[in-house]
């Protein structure tokens, strides 16, 4: 699937909740699913900064396209993640550099989260582009 068509799943599911307890419920339980990161990743190497909560975040690349996994010690950030991941893994680099990510507004996510929140989740879409940005770069020089 493409980004788009993935992001607009994402608004059509998160548009069956009225409440915004509802969705950060629905948030949380997409964290459930997160693709676990291996633990030898869990470090302060794959750390997140500009997370409130402490997000790891590992990338690896393979078939011409960027796979992510990660974790977090917060049950809303990991759902957060969880729909990046969603979103965004399995795509070609440039796909992930280029995406503009409207979901997010959409469904109205970063102006109910925390500005701290807000802020963490602004961190972890600009660490994905920057791994995405690592493997093109190393691609092309190879």
């Amino acid at each position: 699937m493409t980004i788009h068509e993935i992001e607009d799943r994402i608004v059509e599911e998160f548009s069956q909740f009225e409440d915004w307890m509802d969705k950060y419920n629905y948030l949380i339980e997409m964290g459930k699913d997160l693709p676990k990161i291996d633990e030898k990743y869990k470090t302060d190497q794959y750390l997140i900064s500009g997370c409130q909560s402490r997000v790891w975040l590992h990338a690896e690349y393979r078939d011409d396209k960027v796979l992510f996994t990660a974790d977090s010690d917060a049950v809303i950030t990991k759902g957060i993640v969880t729909l990046l991941i969603r979103v965004l893994s399995g795509q070609a680099a440039e796909t992930i550099i280029q995406s503009e990510l409207k979901f997010i507004d959409q469904i109205g996510l970063k102006e109910h989260l925390s500005p701290t929140r807000s802020n963490g989740l602004t961190s972890m879409v600009k660490q994905m582009k920057l791994f995405a940005l690592a493997f093109k770069t190393r691609n092309q020089s190879n």
